[in-house]
């Protein structure tokens, strides 16, 4: 009889071996990115997190800027979600307000990110794809004429990190942890409130 303990494994257990590491590798990325920045995020520690060989870093990914954007494309598939057309503008504010409880390393990465940013090198966008949404849902009588979409994306933006931001302070104005369910259930009932007063 034939010995098959050391047969190689078959494609489909290797797909899900790689589709395995992968996974793992992104989620101990993003861990590693929001604590210490991109400059700051090393290979070696990605790896130990993930409990992988961090050559497999380069073999999937190319390296870690690949890694960072392999995780930025990961979110780009998830906002196409969140962002569906013909949602309200309140549910649009609740679907990325809990995209952030549920992912908070994915939050503070983005925040870290934008904390790091020199306004002297942005670029004023005032056709951005978010504002011209703004724009267009005005025009639906979903935001009061007298309002400016742009000071309107910052204070919802604002709502939906705010736990993020100033988790202290949350937790003494409104008894909750901002990581807990019930943050999110009652932080997204006002948010959705905000978002319908808004016209």
């Amino acid at each position: 009889m034939a010995d098959t303990s050391r047969r190689a494994p078959l494609p489909e257990a290797r797909r899900h071996d790689a589709d395995r590491s992968r996974a793992l590798l992104l989620d101990a990325a993003r861990a590693e990115f929001a604590s210490k920045g991109r400059a700051g995020a090393r290979v070696s520690e990605i790896a130990r997190r993930a409990g992988v060989n961090k050559q497999l870093i380069s073999y999937y990914f190319g390296g870690k800027e690949g890694l960072y954007q392999a995780i930025l494309q990961q979110w780009q598939e998830q906002e196409a979600e969140i962002t569906e057309p013909g949602i309200s503008l309140d549910e649009l504010a609740f679907r990325y307000l809990e995209a952030g409880l549920l992912d908070p390393d994915q939050q503070r990465l983005f925040l870290r990110e934008s904390f790091e940013q020199d306004p002297a090198q942005s670029t004023f966008e005032p056709d951005a794809p978010e504002l011209l949404d703004l724009r267009d849902r005005q025009a639906a009588g979903e935001i009061a004429a007298e309002l400016d979409p742009a000071f309107v994306l910052l204070v919802l933006q604002s709502f939906v990190v705010s736990g993020a931001v100033f988790p202290g302070e949350t937790k003494r104005l409104t008894g909750l942890d901002p990581h807990s369910p019930e943050y999110l259930d009652r932080m997204g009932r006002q948010l959705r409130l905000l978002a319908r007063r808004l016209a």
